[in-house]
């Protein structure tokens, strides 16, 4: 299963598809890749598909919306061909078609990627990964765990704030300038519990022989398996091949450069 993967080569390994498929303005490459994601997703990640779905249908709307975007706006170099229609002024050419087909599809495959990792990701062990395979430093990556364990209570003591300025008759502000003193109202209590909070943990730890030294030992280890390198060659071994096939197919345009 995906979830037990080494989460900092894990980030690695969808990161490098990310960037490379950034530069292929054909519609094939990204199209397979995308397909490539979702059987993989469903047959090794143990995401549901209801699961998937759920995150997954609001971005296609917004990749729609970034190739109707692209269709209206396209760079000169890029919208060469037919014209296909008009919109008001912006003529659409089958040119500005592809580049906005690609663009939408290379979003949904930025998007797979990044549920691949989210959805199967433990937020601790990835800090604990980045601290010991990628040496983040340690200050920085308890740093950012406290902060993240926190978040559950500020919404809580942001409900709290909320009842008790409701039961003394403080209701929903109205207008630009009763949000903005609404806001300090919640805003000042809640920064001032934070740095209370803050000042107790950097005490527990210090307490407990915290230093910010990169030269301590783990209770939990983190290591990088044979088959957290497996996951690595399958991901980029099947973009490898994803580009080899649109080359030899002659489709593969990278930043309107046409391989044939």
């Amino acid at each position: 299963m995906v979830s037990s993967i080494n989460p900092a080569l894990k980030g690695i390994a969808v990161l490098i598809p990310g960037i490379l498929l950034s530069f292929s303005f054909d519609i094939f490459t990204p199209l397979v890749f995308l397909l490539f994601m979702v059987v993989f997703t469903f047959l090794f990640s143990g995401i549901s598909i209801k699961k998937w779905l759920l995150f997954f249908s609001p971005f296609i709307l917004l990749a729609c919306g970034f190739a109707w975007m692209t269709m209206l706006y396209t760079s000169e170099s890029f919208a060469g061909g037919d014209r296909l229609f008009s919109v008001w002024q912006f003529d659409v050419t089958t040119g500005a078609v592809m580049v906005g087909i690609s663009l939408a599809l290379r979003s949904l495959c930025f998007v797979s990627l990044s549920l691949l990792f989210i959805l199967t990701t433990d937020s601790t062990k990835f800090m604990l990964s980045l601290m010991q395979q990628l040496k983040l430093p340690p200050k920085i990556t308890f740093g950012i765990l406290a902060g993240y364990r926190f978040l559950p209570a500020f919404r809580h003591e942001f409900q709290v704030l909320k009842q008790a300025h409701r039961i003394r008759g403080m209701g929903r502000a109205k207008g630009l300038k009763g949000r903005v003193q609404q806001f300090r109202r919640y805003a000042i209590p809640l920064m001032a519990n934070a740095i209370r909070k803050a000042e107790r943990v950097a005490n527990a730890m210090e307490s407990k022989g915290f230093t910010g030294s990169a030269e301590r030992t783990h209770y939990h280890k983190m290591k990088i398996k044979g088959k957290d390198w497996a996951f690595f060659s399958v991901i980029n071994g099947g973009l490898i091949i994803t580009l080899a096939l649109s080359y030899y197919l002659g489709y593969l345009n990278i930043f309107g450069f046409q391989f044939s």
